[in-house]
């Protein structure tokens, strides 16, 4: 039995009582279940070949939570530009997202959540939703039950802050002057990651210049007492992180007052500067919706007015992350995964039999090699010398390529047989290169940073939100292992160090813990294959005690299922409704661990097959993908497609074949 996402036993919704009326089948029309297999993997070929764009590449709706919509529209606000249209779309997608409760939650079937619910009510609020309407009574009662605004996290209340509904003097101070510091130094940027580096810098900005622009209307019914909206909070001990950091902030607003004019304004400057230089050649930057919106907002306080290039480039990029659906509702992508997206495409077009010669991998494969990033980035400050080669998540993201997309698009690369090989093995070895050069001190891999370890940045008061530093992780590790397997690399000392490193970092019950995808069933699903590929025989110890700790968390109707509140309470570990996408993650693994004939891989092909919808894609409403594990969480609509396809291709196929060093 296993659990749900409301703490009780059984199957969830009727999505789960679907998938249990055919968990005891094992074909369709009475065909065996191979046969059935390939039949369902024939539809989704189809399905996925029709979504390929004719420029080559793939990329499925990114949707994390209505705080990307409600920070646009008060972006908008506070530069002037709101129009009725605008706001009456994302209006309509924030309504539609509010739970029976009156909250909103950060994930499918979650919890309410107080910043986010703030967020979206402030934002219906400038849409004219009137406090007294029930479904915003509901939202801020809820609001003031959990503390109001002064429980909110720190993003939340410098958003308020904008508009004086917050003081700027009790939000922790962040000073421009950070920008001096050097790479040596504790908490100098580049200790933080990209992804926080590149709001903190603009942020640094808009700290020190504390914008007021005027309030459209009171927000006295979110505080608990309106008349004293932040009641004083005792400092934590001096003997500890969270004191000693405290009282350094305490110190920087003292700071503040006589920080000379002129050192400030330089640092400002030099802020602008570097993040001018950041802005990729569509306008945005890091191609990540936060930093673009938070860079916007610094630069116009410099001095930036709205139609100079930068800024209109900016704005423009912005409106490209909007996703405009039937109904008129407007959701805000926080980013776009159109390499990541095609990668995987490709993968799994190939592994379920896909000539590596068909036009629609050669046009993949064209359209990913042109993403290549031959020029230097951020990572160079903790890896000088190493010499270019990658690939970003994004459209443009020049500055930051990352580890895991150029693992996995080489991999998808190897499984093309491309009319320019000598143009395509240039690429691998160049990325290949790099990425090993990006392996940490601890012979692991992060995404973005190798390093990126330092303690600090995650006690600073001012980062109460996700993560904000770039450590090494099993997924990527385990996608850089099975790259340089393939490469012909296996015995290499690098992959070796790798492999040692995952051997050490799996769990007592045999999994490992999933960084960028929920969870436990994704750590898993990515390690086992790398650890087999690198040549681990499948009676490994630890090959075996992953494969016993999937078949104990296997569902009832033959699926798998992992809810997010596993990052948080470790009895949800292994635990939550079937999903197409994480029953694909443990059915890879263990046919990876030569499972194929076993009864827990029968069940878990005959729920893919079973609940594959007849235009030959599935339904997953449910989050599977992690941006800040438990804080930000991620529903990729391409995994519900991408990776059922390849579990099912493997399952009829094999293992796959690559082409290049190491493979065929």
């Amino acid at each position: 039995m296993t659990a749900t996402t409301d703490g009780s036993a059984g199957a969830v919704g009727p999505r789960a009582a679907a998938a249990s009326d055919t968990s005891d089948r094992t074909d369709r029309g009475g065909a065996t279940l191979e046969a059935s297999a390939a039949e369902a993997a024939e539809r989704s070929v189809r399905h996925l070949l029709g979504r390929q764009d004719p420029e080559g590449w793939w990329k499925g709706d990114l949707e994390t939570n209505v705080t990307m919509d409600a920070e646009d529209l008060l972006l908008r606000q506070f530069l002037g530009i709101l129009d009725p249209e605008t706001t009456r779309a994302a209006a309509l997608f924030i309504r539609g997202e509010q739970r029976e409760d009156g909250t909103w939650s950060t994930f499918y079937g979650g919890p309410g959540e107080l910043s986010v619910t703030i967020e979206a009510y402030v934002a219906l609020r400038l849409a004219g939703d009137l406090p007294d309407a029930p479904h915003m009574a509901r939202a801020a009662a809820w609001i003031r039950d959990r503390g109001g605004i002064a429980a909110a996290r720190v993003f939340t209340r410098i958003w308020l802050a904008l508009f004086g509904w917050w003081r700027w003097e009790d939000l922790p101070e962040l000073p421009p002057e950070l920008i001096f510091l050097p790479s040596w130094f504790p908490l100098n940027i580049y200790d933080f990651g990209c992804w926080a580096r590149q709001t903190i810098v603009p942020l640094t900005v808009v700290s020190a210049k504390r914008p007021v622009r005027p309030a459209p209307f009171p927000l006295d019914e979110l505080h608990t007492d309106p008349a004293r909206p932040n009641p004083a909070k005792r400092l934590a001990s001096v003997a500890s992180w969270d004191g000693f950091f405290q009282r350094v902030d305490k110190g920087l607003h003292l700071y503040r007052k006589i920080a000379p004019r002129r050192l400030r304004k330089t640092a400002m400057d030099v802020a602008a500067r570097w993040i001018i230089e950041r802005q990729e050649n569509d306008g945005c930057w890091g191609g990540i919706q936060p930093p673009a919106v938070y860079s916007v907002i610094a630069l116009h306080l410099l001095g930036y007015h709205l139609d100079h290039p930068v800024m209109r480039a900016g704005l423009e990029s912005l409106d490209r992350f909007a996703v405009w659906r039937e109904d008129g509702a407007r959701m805000i992508e926080a980013c776009q995964s159109p390499v990541w997206d095609t990668c995987l495409a490709t993968i799994a077009l190939a592994d379920a039999g896909v000539r590596p010669d068909d036009p629609a991998l050669v046009k993949a494969a064209d359209w990913m090699l042109g993403e290549e990033i031959v020029r230097t980035g951020d990572w160079a400050v903790r890896r000088p010398g190493l010499p270019p080669g990658g690939w970003a998540f994004e459209f443009h993201n020049d500055n930051y390529p990352d580890i895991d997309d150029t693992a996995e698009v080489i991999l998808a690369l190897r499984r093309v047989k491309h009319p320019d090989p000598e143009r395509l093995d240039a690429a691998v070895a160049r990325a290949a290169r790099w990425t090993g050069g990006m392996q940490s001190k601890n012979g692991a891999w992060g995404a973005f940073d190798a390093d990126n370890t330092s303690p600090f940045p995650n006690r600073l008061p001012f980062c109460d939100f996700g993560e904000v530093i770039d450590p090494p992780s099993a997924d990527v590790t385990a996608h850089v292992v099975e790259m340089l397997a393939y490469e012909g690399k296996a015995g290499h000392p690098r992959t070796r160090r790798g492999i040692e490193w995952l051997l050490a970092e799996q769990e007592p019950g045999g999994a490992w813990f999933g960084r960028w995808g929920v969870n436990y069933v994704y750590g898993t699903g990515s390690v086992v294959p790398a650890l087999t590929a690198a040549g681990l025989p499948v009676g490994h110890p630890a090959i075996r005690r992953a494969v016993a700790w999937l078949e104990s968390v296997q569902n009832e109707d033959g699926g798998w299922g992992e809810d997010l509140r596993s990052y948080t309470e470790r009895q949800w570990i292994g635990h939550g409704t079937s999903t197409a996408s994480q029953t694909a993650w443990a059915l890879i693994a263990l046919l990876a661990a030569g499972e194929r004939e076993s009864e827990a891989v029968r069940r878990g092909v005959a729920w893919l097959v079973g609940t594959q919808r007849e235009d030959g894609s599935w339904d997953e409403p449910y989050f599977t993908g992690t941006g800040f594990p438990w804080d930000f969480s991620i529903n990729y609509h391409l995994y519900r497609q991408v990776f059922p396809l390849t579990a099912l291709g493997r399952y009829v196929h094999g293992e796959p074949v690559l082409h290049g060093p190491g493979g065929a």
